[in-house]
């Protein structure tokens, strides 16, 4: 296997979710320029559409296909589309997520509570148990689900959210073991912080960002590119023996 072939996604049919800006665009830009064909799917098209027409315009295949995972019936949709029009998928990252409340996690209502979960863990199983099925039928496949640093170790007023992406990386491991015989690979990206929209109520607290930069030996942010690399490669056939592994890109963050 030459250095080239090793991270070669011709002929490979991509999901992305939550690809409409910050990371998941990132990772649809990389495994679009690496030769996949990237379905770009977020809550809204539009988002979307704008991410596949850079794809495009930089020479690479890509579609839009909206999808909010917190919704069963637009998963079951997203799915039937898929093996509608092109049979198979090889390739989904889980990237979409919510996070409504930040703040005291005594004060997380029931509302801020369901919507996170009904993303971060019952979305991620869905859309982990349709696609792997999928990929089954095709022979095999990959799945990366994007996690958190913070369901290592909560993050101060994330206390949902972290306490959802610990279940995420638990389940990454799960649909590992149970999915291999299949020829699926499910593994997980565990990223620091990084500057996207997601993590403005971070970047924009100049009290909150020293103090996390205390905590991140590189002492610096991450920019969503710095995320991709690594997805790449848990997708690729240079990781065709690696399964249920939870890489953290963070700057050394969990080394604290």
């Amino acid at each position: 296997m030459t250095s080239t072939s090793m991270f070669d996604l011709h002929g490979k049919i991509a999901l992305v979710t939550g690809a409409s800006r910050g990371i998941g665009a990132s990772i649809a830009k990389t495994l679009a320029q690496h030769g996949a064909h990237v379905i770009v799917s977020s809550r809204k098209a539009e988002g979307c559409d704008k991410v596949v027409a850079e794809i495009q315009a930089a020479g690479g295949t890509a579609e839009t296909m909206a999808c909010h995972i917190g919704e069963m019936a637009q998963i079951e949709t997203l799915f039937q589309a898929i093996a509608g029009k092109h049979g198979r998928l090889d390739i989904l990252v889980n990237n979409a997520a919510a996070n409504p409340h930040f703040g005291p996690i005594v004060e997380t209502d029931v509302a801020a509570f369901q919507k996170t979960v009904d993303v971060n863990i019952r979305g991620y199983f869905f859309m982990s148990s349709y696609g792997a099925k999928l990929m089954a039928k095709g022979g095999g496949g990959a799945i990366v689900n994007v996690a958190s640093v913070n369901g290592v170790t909560p993050g101060v007023f994330q206390g949902i959210y972290s306490i959802t992406k610990a279940a995420v990386i638990s389940m990454t491991k799960a649909f590992a073991k149970e999915c291999a015989a299949s020829g699926v690979r499910v593994n997980a990206l565990l990223p620091g912080f990084t500057e996207t929209k997601f993590a403005s109520a971070l970047m924009d607290n100049p009290a909150i960002l020293k103090k996390a930069l205390e905590h991140i030996p590189m002492n610096r942010v991450a920019q969503p590119d710095e995320m991709a690399g690594a997805v790449l490669y848990l997708v690729s056939p240079a990781a065709s023996y690696t399964t249920g592994v939870c890489m953290n890109v963070d700057g050394g963050y969990l080394l604290n």
